[in-house]
């Protein structure tokens, strides 16, 4: 049939609610061991908690002070400062065990009635009778390393009495605050309030004392450093001022200050002459590749060409030639202004050359005075770097002389002022820590809390009852309701059939069930799985059906008459016992003198009419078992039984075939090439959804077609319990009352 989208979203939707609702039922279902485990729980630790020692609590608050009110600057000496490590540190001292020790000698614990019961269980009269002291005594040889003197066991008994201290002690810090709570708990409140009061009191004694020591010690050393200190700085300055006089050193640094300064001019002269030299020296090689005399050529050196006498020269040339220009424009070469024009242009190209070869002289004279400079330069460096070297060894042993001599002087003034500081701070006794709140005895005690731990005994036992039942449901892996049919095992519920009462004179009251209450629940079970075969075939109906299972006992068999009780109302049908295995069907009904049937029929040593039984009370016919085979798998397979069921499929409107349980053999899977449809039978509460579904997914592997499957023996009154109120109108919709009898 075809689902719309509405009706499949209908359908999902309500499925979601039945699996939300899953828990709710789960926990219905073991409401009462739930319950019943959490109230026993509850009670046995009610007892436990009321048989418990109270415990008291005595709280006390200290001041730690990171800085103090000192006469003199000596945090150096305590090592006080105001960091977070500070604040660590003095915790730690608090939770010591050498002021543990203090606190329990003071107040002599050893011996209060608190701690006297567990001193004395170990090593009291009860001791001498415990396994290890016989041991000792009959067997001394044996563990000769376990006897211990008097003073290992006062020794021991401190040790565990610091430890039950220490575990009883609780520091804990106020935060953003220089403040801490110190807390001890104890079953006597009085003893609680006074030990937290001692644990600081005693905090603030040892670190006096401690204090007090530091002093005395660091006075002591320094006084014997300081003795050493200024032996060594009175040999260190004798020794510098013997060697000034020895050297004949004037000055701080013996003369090296006015050597570097030295030294410095000359390099500054000696790279300007360089640099003057290297320019020089350019127009050196100029002038001497063009030669000194030949003014033409000197004139290109720019330089020269560039002096302000040579430009000046070179306009008065310039200004004869223009002239001369003039002159010639008007008269011949012989007129005597031509001729005296022609004269002072060769004055002026006299005077031009001259100048030009008297500057190139001068360059080079110029360039050789350079030389001499840079040479006499390098020669009165090299003499100051020389003079240099013998101060510099000078001027280092003097420095370190002098060196020595400054860290001798600082060390002996630090040691003198640590030393000053120190005997001034003496007889100075200031505390650290101070007490702000002082512990009082209480009246009420901090564990156990009575009510806290019964409530979560009674919450915990039942999480953990409820865990158990969803375990419990979570391991269930059977097949209970139609739901499951859908969901697990993936296939079309044709319908359920609900477990019958057993009776005495029938070993299956399934087998006759239809016949002698036709009106029952149960039957109108089979008339819906009836339907529910047809409905599924209206194009091309079922005619040979296949019944089987997973495993055996599932009811295939009453499913098998039950079809053929119904399906009987509507056409022939024949009802064939193919599980020659274990067959049953003759059993069911009565048929144990009817000896012929499937395989007599097969192997044709007996006719039809012999073989086929007409069960009158049912109104259809039944083909049984007959005699079992050696192999039934050869005979089910075989062309004659396929030959036999085609003839008889044309006499019969239906015909029913009982087959062995698929799981255990494969007698059901060689028909599926014979047969229309599979009915598969699953039992509830019984079968495994795995163990179903290989059953299934083998019928597929040979191609068979499963109509459907048949919840049976469903127990009516547990999935009403199950599931409720709500669901109880599903089975009473179809007229199931708990023993399974329409009402």
């Amino acid at each position: 049939m075809d689902i719309s989208s509405k009706d499949s979203h209908l359908i999902a939707s309500t499925e979601e609610v039945i699996d939300l609702g899953q828990y709710w039922r789960v926990l219905m279902q073991h409401k009462w061991g739930i319950l019943g485990f959490s109230i026993i729980i509850t009670l046995l630790s009610s007892l436990v908690v009321f048989n418990i020692t109270p415990i008291y609590k005595g709280t006390s608050t200290l001041l730690i002070e990171s800085q103090q009110t000192n006469v003199v600057s000596i945090q150096e000496v305590y090592g006080i400062d105001g960091s977070s490590e500070y604040l660590l540190t003095q915790f730690e001292i608090l939770k010591s065990r050498n002021l543990a020790k203090k606190v329990i000698n003071k107040l002599d614990l050893i011996n209060h009635p608190v701690y006297q019961p567990k001193v004395e269980s170990e090593s009291g009269p009860l001791q001498q009778y415990s396994p290890k002291a016989l041991m000792l005594e009959y067997f001394p040889d044996i563990l000769p390393s376990q006897v211990k003197s008097e003073s290992d066991l006062n020794a021991a008994r401190i040790e565990d009495l610091i430890n039950s201290y220490l575990n009883s002690l609780k520091i804990e810090p106020i935060r953003k605050t220089q403040l801490v709570r110190i807390s001890f708990e104890s079953p006597d409140p009085k003893l609680a309030a006074r030990i937290a009061n001692e644990v600081a009191n005693s905090y603030i004694e040892d670190n006096l004392a401690a204090k007090l020591e530091l002093t005395v010690k660091a006075t002591t050393w320094l006084n014997e450093q300081l003795k050493g200190q200024r032996v060594g700085l009175t040999n260190s300055e004798e020794r510098l001022q013997q060697y000034r006089e020895k050297e004949k050193i004037v000055g701080k640094d013996g003369g090296l200050g006015i050597a570097e300064r030295e030294i410095d001019l000359v390099s500054e002269k000696l790279v300007d002459a360089r640099r003057e030299l290297l320019e020089l020296r350019s127009l050196y090689d100029q002038i001497e590749k063009l030669g000194r005399k030949n003014a033409n050529n000197l004139q290109l050196i720019p330089l020269i060409l560039s002096h302000n006498l040579v430009q000046n020269l070179k306009d008065a040339v310039a200004q004869v030639e223009l002239r001369r220009s003039e002159v010639a424009g008007r008269y011949g070469k012989k007129h005597p202004k031509m001729r005296a024009i022609n004269a002072e242009r060769a004055r002026a190209y006299s005077n031009l050359n001259a100048q030009i070869i008297s500057i190139a002289s001068g360059l080079v004279n110029k360039y050789k005075v350079a030389l001499e400079a840079v040479s006499s330069l390098e020669n009165s460096l090299v003499n100051t770097k020389s003079d240099m070297q013998s101060l510099s060894a000078k001027e280092y042993k003097l420095r370190e002389l002098q060196q020595d001599v400054d860290t001798k002087r600082a060390l002996f003034d630090q040691f003198y002022t640590r030393f000053s500081e120190t005997s001034a701070t003496g007889d100075l006794k200031t505390a650290n820590a101070r007490i702000t709140d002082r512990a009082t005895p209480t009246l009420k005690p901090v564990k156990p809390n009575k009510k806290l731990i019964v409530a979560l005994a009674f919450v915990v036992s039942f999480m953990f009852a409820v865990m158990v039942a969803f375990l419990l449901k979570a391991l269930d892996n059977t097949i209970n309701t139609s739901l499951d049919v859908e969901t697990k095992l993936g296939e079309l519920m044709l319908g359920l059939l609900p477990m019958l009462p057993a009776k005495k004179r029938q070993a299956n009251s399934s087998y006759r069930q239809y016949v002698e209450e036709p009106h029952s629940g149960y039957s109108e079970s089979l008339r819906t799985i009836r339907t529910g075969i047809i409905l599924s075939s209206l194009d091309a109906p079922y005619k040979i059906i296949s019944v089987t299972s997973t495993v055996p006992s599932e009811g295939k068999t009453s499913t098998s008459l039950g079809m053929a009780y119904t399906l009987s109302q509507v056409g022939s049908v024949l009802l064939i016992d193919a599980d020659m295995r274990r067959p049953s069907v003759h059993s069911a009904l009565d048929l144990d003198t009817h000896r012929f049937g499937l395989s007599n029929l097969v192997a044709r040593t007996n006719s039809m009419e012999e073989c086929i039984f007409n069960y009158q009370e049912g109104g259809f016919d039944v083909l049984p078992c007959g005699t079992i085979p050696p192999n039934p798998s050869e005979l089910l397979s075989s062309q004659r039984f396929k030959d036999l069921l085609t003839g008889l499929s044309k006499i019969y409107d239906k015909i029913i075939i009982d087959t062995a349980p698929c799981q255990a053999v494969s007698d059901a899977l060689v028909l599926a090439p014979l047969v229309d449809a599979y009915v598969y039978v699953v039992k509830a509460d019984s079968t495994h959804t795995q163990h179903a579904k290989n059953g299934l997914k083998r019928i597929r592997q040979v191609n068979g077609n499963i109509a459907g499957v048949v919840l049976n023996q469903v127990n009516v009154k547990k999935a009403e319990r199950y599931y409720g109120e709500d669901h109880s109108g599903y089975y009473d919709s179809y007229g199931y009352s708990y023993s399974g009898v329409k009402t």
